[in-house]
């Protein structure tokens, strides 16, 4: 009896970890965005202090817009400046360089080595095509 109330014990432990660090995950896609800011408001905040940012925006959803300018398979880059991840491979034929944008994501932070604000589970939710 004491070791199936052991077992018992262990096994609902078991699943109360794997609920609390696997359950719940946020729909990013579905969720509205507390802040819309172009890139260079962002970046211009970061550039005044890093730490007073990172309180406001640090997993935050948030829209930014700017210029595409460089696409890969799973990313975009902003003007060189905010660094946008996607779940999904990115159609870099629909999107061309230059092109304005609109993204929405997930502020992960400040990478100082690249000096780039970085962006998780984004998707795009304005194009317009620009030179």
């Amino acid at each position: 009896m004491r070791r199936l109330v052991i077992f018992l014990a262990i096994a609902a432990l078991a699943i109360l970890g794997y609920v609390y660090l696997y359950g719940n995950h946020r729909n990013i896609e579905k969720e509205e965005a507390a802040y819309s800011l172009t890139v260079s408001e962002i970046y211009s905040e970061y550039a005044k202090g890093t730490l007073v940012s990172e309180r406001k925006y640090l997993n935050k959803t948030i829209a930014i817009t700017g210029h595409v300018s460089e696409i890969n398979q799973t990313d975009i880059t902003m003007e060189g400046k905010v660094f946008c991840q996607f779940s999904n491979p990115v159609n870099a034929h629909d999107i061309g360089l230059s092109s304005k944008i609109t993204i929405k994501g997930r502020l992960i932070g400040y990478d100082d080595l690249l000096d780039q604000i970085k962006l998780d589970q984004c998707t795009i939710i304005n194009l317009n095509h620009t030179l």
